[in-house]
């Protein structure tokens, strides 16, 4: 098949489950819908390897990255005048963690220290997949952060729910 094919298809899947996601009301209910439709499909073996284009990883990241930027306003600023210690404390806690999580995983489960370690880190799944395929091992570290991502976007907001009862916010949207 085509390799024009087959990337529309996997586009499509992950549209179409993403767009069934909307409806559940889950927060990022899209992102995780069109992860799990995508990766529903290439799990399948029915098709070939999604091979995109050189540089659209890139360009999608830009994008979402430039629509969580847009989310930014003096507001924002005037919040993490605020905020600025716990961030600093959230970050350098998950930092501590993830590299301690990361050995830990390499000792008693025997993968590779670098998987383990970039695995473990507190990125996002774009960009540890980014810095492992430097290294040679793309692949496998985004597969631990799909598998986090997905646990946690399934998770947390219940959780949030559970703990932090919204006040007259909808956090569905």
């Amino acid at each position: 098949m085509p390799t024009f094919i087959t990337l529309l298809i996997y586009v499509l899947g992950g549209a179409a489950l993403g767009s069934l996601m909307i409806l559940t009301g889950i927060p990022a209910g899209p992102l995780l819908g069109g992860i799990l439709g995508a990766g529903m499909l290439s799990i399948s073996g029915q098709l070939d390897v999604a091979s995109w284009p050189l540089g659209t990883k890139t360009v999608l990241g830009i994008g979402i990255g430039t629509v969580i930027g847009t989310g930014i306003n003096r507001d924002t600023l005037g919040e993490l005048q605020e905020l600025w210690k716990p961030a600093l404390v959230i970050t350098f806690t998950l930092l501590l963690t993830g590299i301690m999580v990361g050995l830990l995983i390499s000792k008693f489960f025997g993968v590779e220290k670098i998987i383990a370690l970039l695995g473990a880190a507190p990125g996002g799944t774009i960009g540890m997949s980014l810095v492992g395929a430097e290294f040679g091992v793309g692949a496998a570290v985004a597969a631990l952060h799909a598998v986090r991502l997905i646990t946690v976007l399934f998770l947390i907001p219940a959780i949030v729910h559970f703990l932090a009862p919204a006040t007259g916010a909808n956090i569905t949207k």
